[in-house]
């Protein structure tokens, strides 16, 4: 079976360093769950099965029992040209998602030429009670609507997200120091009016001093804004 392959694949490219080192990033996956497979090699093993008639059959064998193999279902995803069947295979997967790497690993490239389409599953998966998947929703805020598709609606709605999951407001925070960046004008006001509860709103400040996007002058302000 083609899931046999892949962990047998998985388990040749395996780099004990390295499995060690990403055990400590993901302090809530089980160490033993992790290969230790370095990403390029998981980009690449993607693109292969990507192509395969029967990866469908990796992809529903959820839960999986590796890390490496859920970043490697990810980056399948990713991979995938058809929007209708990206969503659904993402869909499927979301809830099964058990750690920050592989929810943010996740970026299909086709939601950028679906980006009406996409709201409609972001506005779906904010409100979720899985901690990644409202993540994940927030990652897919920061990734395509900060730029030229922007509307003052999407800070707005990420700012009312009240939680207490550490990866949850870690993403609102990161989302709000990269909209800082981009959107510097119409962002600093939920800074100023602390639209943000206390750890996240000093959480995005602090990463915004960090960013070489924002302006010395910026950074300064910000500062002050500190709680």
């Amino acid at each position: 079976m083609i899931t046999d392959e892949i962990r047998e694949e998985l388990f040749k490219l395996q780099d004990k360093k390295y499995r060690d080192f990403q055990s400590k990033l993901i302090p809530n996956v089980n160490s033993d769950a992790v290969i230790g497979v370095r990403t390029p090699e998981l980009r690449k093993l993607a693109k292969k099965y990507e192509k395969k008639e029967d990866i469908s059959m990796f992809l529903e064998v959820l839960p999986h029992r590796y890390f490496d193999e859920n970043q490697l279902h990810a980056f399948i995803i990713s991979e995938r040209k058809d929007y209708k069947r990206c969503i659904e295979e993402t869909n499927s997967f979301l809830p099964f998602i058990d750690n920050w790497a592989t929810c943010d690993q996740l970026s299909p490239k086709i939601f950028k030429k679906n980006k009406v389409d996409l709201l409609k599953e972001i506005y779906e998966w904010i409100t979720s009670s899985n901690t990644y998947t409202v993540r994940f929703a927030i990652g897919m805020l920061m990734q395509h609507f900060l730029d030229d598709d922007f509307d003052i609606k999407y800070p707005k709605l990420v700012a009312k997200i009240k939680s207490e999951e550490y990866y949850i407001n870690m993403m609102i925070a990161w989302y709000f120091a990269t909209a800082l960046a981009k959107q510097y004008d119409k962002i600093i006001p939920f800074i100023e009016n602390k639209k943000l509860d206390k750890w996240t709103h000093n959480k995005t400040i602090q990463k915004a001093v960090e960013s070489y996007r924002i302006t010395e002058e910026q950074k300064s302000y910000l500062k002050t804004l500190k709680i």
